[in-house]
Parts: C-alpha cells; structure tokens; sequence
C-alpha cells in the first residue's frame, strides 16, 4: 500500500538511461543539414556539436548542485521555489505543464510516428474531410485535427501506451529506459563504425569547406549562433533527471554522476556521428540534405540503408518519448503537492506508488497537442521561455549560496563561480540575440508575430491560476493534498 510519499526505487544506471535517453531523440538525424548550411564549414560543424555539449554541461553541473542540495521530485520547480518563491517557481510549472514539456514529448512521438510509415502504410483522411474538420486559432493559423491521422494515431498510441506502463510501476519505466537506451547506443555504435571505416569515406572531406557557402565576417558570427540553437535542441533534457529526484536511490551522489556520465556520452556520441557523416558526404551534401543519416547510410549500404536508419531513428525517439514521460509528469505532481495545481494530479497511486493522475493528465494533454498538429510551433516560442529558465536556474546557485551559506551540498558544482557564470553569460546573451534574430524577421514580414514575446504571453496565461490557487490556500491554509 502507498504512505502517500513517491519510493526511490532509480539506480545510477537507471539514472544515466534517463539522461542519455532524454537528450538523444531525433536532434542529431534532423538537424546536422541545416546548421551545415548555416556554416559551410566541417570543421565548424564538430566544433559547434562540442561547443553546445560543454556549454550544456556547464548548466547540468550547476543544476546537480541544486539537485543533490534540495532532492526532491519536481526538479526545478522546487528549486525555483527555493531560490526566487512561489511566484516564479508556478510561472516554471505551468509554462512547463502547459507547452514545453508536452509538446516537446508529442514532437519526439511524432517523429517516431512518421518514421513507421518507412514500414507501414499508415492510413489516411480524404482531403476533403480534412479541411470540414479544420479549425482557424488567431495568431496561430488553420489547424487539421485529421491530417496526417495515420501518423497521429501512431503517435498517440505511443504516447497513452507509454504513459500506461510508467502510471503501473516507476522501475518497470525506468527498466525499459535502460533497455531502449542501451540499444539506441549500440545502434548509433553501429552506424559509426560502418560509416567510419567505408570504402567511401574521404578524409579529405573533414577539412573541406564550401566556399560558396561558407559566410565571412559578421555573418559568419550570426551562423555559428543560429547553427548553435540548432545544437542545443539536440541536447535538449538533460535536465529530465531532476524532475524525478525524489525517486532516486542516494540523489546527492547519482544525480551529479549521471548528469556528467550522460552528457559525456551525448557529447561524445554526436561527435562520432557528426565525424562519420562528414567522412561520406562533403559539406555541401550534408547541408543540402533532408536526412543526413538516411543519405549517408544509403551510401554506404544502399537500399538497406533506409531502413536500418528509420529503425534506429523509432528506436532512438523510442525511447526518449519514454524519458520525457518518465521525468516531465514529475512538475505536475510536485506542483499539486506545493497546492499550485489541481490536487488530484498530486495524489500517489495507492497501489502502484506512481503520480498516476499527473501522468494521465500529462498524458491526454499531450495527445490533444498531437491532434492539434500545432505542437512544433508552441515548442519554437517556448524555446526562449525554456532557454531563460535554464539561466536562472544556474544564476540561482549564486542565490542559494548566499541565503543558504551554511546548508550541507553534497556536491559542489565544479569550478566555481566561473562554470556557472559562463553558462549564465551565455544562456542570457543568447536569448538577446535569438530576439534581436525574432524581430528582424518580423519587420521583414516573415512572422506574423515575435515568436520569443509570443511564448511569454501563454506562460504569463498562466496568472489567473496562480492567482486562484494563492487565494485557494490563504482561504484554507490547513487543507493538505
């Protein structure tokens, strides 16, 4: 029977699984074309994977210091509460609840969705009853709730049937992290190795640059920039392991740990894999390419190639979707438990001792942002919403050093104050260029709105609950979940 409290039944591996696994989705098959045509430059291409790997790791360490300090389930939910009070710890839950987190878990979902129909014939809508069903939201554009529904089906399938299985046991979900982590690694191990040692590999092609690519100057300066938000995408979730805190078997040594140990692997595998794809495609085809890995593999094996890649791909999305269901409900509990969300999704299960309503909730959310097909637009204007939460909560190591001096941290981020204060410099400089980049665009007429201003006006959508729930427990202050 449950005591009303989450066990902490994740191991160290486990912990590394959900790492691994939450970073490498589908960054690394999708995104090397465009930052290649944004630099024309192999060289480059490797230095900007490895640049976003140390400076992501710069903000795990910071936030591992915070997480071993306070370990408690709902990551930085809780330590924003710590470090700046309610006020801003409900902006992080809700902007969290409401599109980052959700939409992040549909658009990994969706990949995997698409990529089954290398497979499968997944079944389709007439076009005409596509657009009966369609619906227009202002600002936003026409959504088709049944377009692309093969796909769909797939991905919410994938979605409720993963939810399911970590609402029944939190180990059997951390257990199949482990699985389906292990074997994305050996399958990109795999991948490498084939590429790396091909007939058609040219070693040449590492130091050739593409001249009629390749900018110069400032421009070359706002490339690296854009090609490192496309860098950072692919290390997106690292902080999936925080959430789930609470649940981990010594927090104060196996959170550290596996954010170092995780976030080496990632750098280490996107490195290999970015060498291997430049040794047989010049820079040009890579930038000029929809499916790097697809390309590149077919290559090299020909028509099997496709195929080995759209399996590691599913296998890969797999089990990030997993990781992000896992760790990302784990917001949503902490903030019923806090009494800054409905209470139900604060209740453990009494038999299963998961957040089992903040799961369903997360879950349903999710799907509905699946339907909606406008799930890769609210995830782009909550990139900046994201981005400034993650240099906060590096800034607040700073903070809680200063209110806390005397609190005991089991682990003290390496190199300090310089590893936090770079990621800090870094994170805020970057959200003041992605927003300089947002308004440009929009003065040229090629937004209909500011994306980054738009992603702060749904968080702040979220005031009318906080308010409601500061009322809630000022009315009845010895109500607890």
């Amino acid at each position: 029977m449950s005591n009303g409290k989450l066990t902490p039944t994740l191991g160290l591996w486990t912990c590394v699984s959900i790492v691994v696994g939450g970073i490498i989705g589908s960054g690394i098959f999708m995104k090397p074309a465009s930052m290649a045509s944004q630099l024309g430059s192999p060289e480059l291409l490797l230095v900007v994977w490895v640049g976003a790997g140390i400076i992501t790791l710069f903000g795990a360490l910071s936030n591992a210091e915070v997480a071993a300090m306070i370990p408690e389930t709902g990551g930085q939910f809780v330590f924003f509460k710590a470090m700046y009070g309610d006020f801003f710890s409900f902006l992080y839950g809700w902007a969290a609840f409401a599109v980052f987190n959700t939409a992040g878990n549909a658009s990994i979902a969706y990949v995997l969705g698409t990529y089954t129909e290398y497979f499968i014939a997944l079944p389709q809508f007439d076009a005409g009853l596509v657009e009966k069903v369609s619906f227009s939201i202002p600002f936003i554009g026409k959504i088709f709730p049944l377009q692309n529904f093969g796909v769909k089906a797939v991905t919410i399938l994938v979605v409720i049937g993963l939810t399911l299985i970590n609402y029944r046991s939190t180990r059997s979900g951390g257990d199949l992290q482990v699985i389906f982590t292990a074997l994305k690694i050996l399958a990109m191990a795999m991948i490498v190795v084939t590429l790396t040692f091909s007939s058609e590999g040219k070693v040449a092609n590492l130091f050739s640059d593409s001249v009629a690519i390749r900018p110069e100057g400032w421009a070359l300066l706002a490339a690296f920039v854009a090609a490192l938000s496309g860098a950072f995408w692919g290390y997106d979730g690292w902080n999936n392991i925080t959430f789930v805190a609470g649940e981990i078997k010594n927090p104060q040594r196996n959170i550290p740990r596996s954010l170092l140990a995780g976030l080496l692997i990632c750098i280490l595998t996107y490195a290999l894999i970015t060498v291997a794809y430049e040794l047989v495609l010049p820079i040009d085809k890579i930038a000029g390419s929809s499916m790097v890995a697809a390309d590149a593999a077919t290559m090299v094996l020909g028509a099997a190639g496709g195929g080995a890649i759209a399996l590691m791909v599913i296998i890969s999305t797999f089990g990030t979707t997993n990781a992000n269901v896992l760790a990302t409900a784990r917001v949503t509990f902490a903030m019923a438990r806090d009494r800054r969300f409905f209470d139900f999704a604060g209740k453990v299960h009494p038999r299963f001792n998961t957040p089992g309503n903040a799961l369903l909730l997360q879950g349903v959310w999710t799907s509905l942002l699946v339907l909606s097909g406008s799930f890769d637009m609210l995830t782009d204007m909550l990139i900046f919403v994201s981005w400034f939460f993650y240099g906060m909560s590096s800034l607040g190591v700073f903070i809680l050093r200063y209110k806390m001096p005397d609190r005991e941290r089991p682990y003290k981020v390496w190199g300090y104050p310089v590893v936090p204060a770079v990621f800090v410099v870094f994170t805020f400089s970057f959200l003041i260029a992605t927003l300089v980049s947002d308004i440009q665009q929009y003065q040229a007429g090629k937004t209909m709105l500011i994306n980054s201003l738009l992603g702060v006006l749904l968080t702040a959508m979220g005031l009318p609950l906080y308010w409601y729930f500061k009322r809630r427990c000022r009315l009845n202050p010895e109500q607890q979940n």
